[in-house]
């Protein structure tokens, strides 16, 4: 019965009575709480103000993870998340990455809008 939780195994050999999880030194949390910043005003320039735009830097059971979430005024909220290894935080979160994850939300948050609203709205121009 223990042996699929994360809290099993011998002492010593597999972190027993402690979640296997790393923890990152205090100025990588920074680092990376900068660079999910940098993802959210990059999205919220991709869209109108009526969609909320937010992030989370949390400990999880993985380590730390980062969240960047859009919800947009209709449908359903959008959001990446990854877990960052101390290599890449020590490099930092590259500008074409940081681009290419709100270009992504920016489109997937659009997309949900488009869902929900469907073909029943008259365009206001051409």
């Amino acid at each position: 019965m223990n042996g699929n939780n994360p809290y099993a195994g011998r002492p010593g050999t597999a972190n027993a009575g402690r979640a296997g999880a790393e923890t990152l030194p205090a100025e990588d949390v920074r680092r990376l709480r900068s660079a999910i910043v940098g993802i959210v005003d990059r999205t919220r320039d991709y869209l109108p103000d009526e969609y909320a735009v937010g992030a989370d830097v949390s400990a999880g059971a993985r380590g730390v993870e980062a969240t960047v979430a859009v919800h947009p005024p209709a449908g359903d909220p959008v959001s990446a998340g990854f877990t960052p290894d101390r290599s890449a935080l020590a490099e930092g979160i590259g500008h074409e990455d940081r681009e290419e994850v709100a270009r992504g939300l920016a489109a997937s948050a659009a997309l949900q809008v488009m869902s929900a609203v469907g073909d029943d709205i008259t365009p206001t121009a051409r």
